[in-house]
């Protein structure tokens, strides 16, 4: 599996400033969605989740997000060292996801680029 990066997920209580913040800090726009309540902006390498303390709870457990070249590939590889599964893979704005369980309890979300394709 081939890993091409890592973004640093941060839970934060006001989106808009901390975008502007971080807009300002990495010189790049902010990239945003939303995602089961959650409103989400990507900037640069950092990850800004903001919504319902129930869902970012959740997101908090979390550690990273990793970008892979396949998530399939990426699935084959954790559960064969031992891995699990927790979550996906699902598509999402930037192409798929998946959550994985690694054997010390640490949790990571491994994305890929692959456009999911729309029906129709």
């Amino acid at each position: 599996m081939e890993i091409l990066g890592t973004t640093l997920r941060i839970c934060v209580d006001d989106l808009e400033t901390s975008v502007v913040f971080y807009e300002r800090l990495t010189g790049s726009p902010a990239l945003r969605f939303e995602r089961g309540g959650v409103s989400v902006a990507a900037v640069g390498c950092f990850l800004l989740m903001s919504g319902p303390a129930s869902e970012i709870d959740v997101l908090r457990k979390v550690t990273a997000t990793i970008a892979v070249k396949d998530v399939d590939e990426a699935i084959t590889v954790l559960t064969g060292v031992g891995a699990h599964i927790v979550a996906g893979p699902v598509p999402t704005p930037a192409g798929r996801n998946v959550i994985a369980l690694h054997p010390d309890g640490s949790v990571f979300e491994y994305v890929d680029r692959k456009a999911v394709p729309t029906p129709g």
